[in-house]
C-alpha cells in the first residue's frame, strides 16, 4: 500500500512541476548557459595547478565575453 501511495503522490508532484514549468514567464537557458561554460572552462583546466587558476579563467571568460 506504502508504494501504491508513494507513487501516486510522485505523478503527481511531476504533473504539478510540468504544468507551473509551462506557465511560468521567465526560462532558465541563461543560466544553464553560465553553467554549461563553466563546466568547459573547468574541463580545460583539469589539472593544471587550482582553484586560483579555475577562478581567474573564468572571470577571464566572462570579462571578455561578446
Amino acid at each position: 500500500m506504502l508504494t501504491t501511495s508513494t507513487t501516486l503522490l510522485t505523478a503527481r508532484l511531476s504533473a504539478i512541476c510540468k504544468e507551473t514549468a509551462a506557465t511560468l514567464p521567465w526560462s532558465q537557458g541563461p543560466v544553464e548557459g553560465v553553467v554549461n561554460k563553466i563546466k568547459l572552462i573547468k574541463r580545460q583546466v583539469y589539472g593544471r595547478a587550482g582553484f586560483c587558476t579555475l577562478r581567474s579563467m573564468v572571470l577571464f571568460a566572462f570579462e571578455h565575453q561578446s
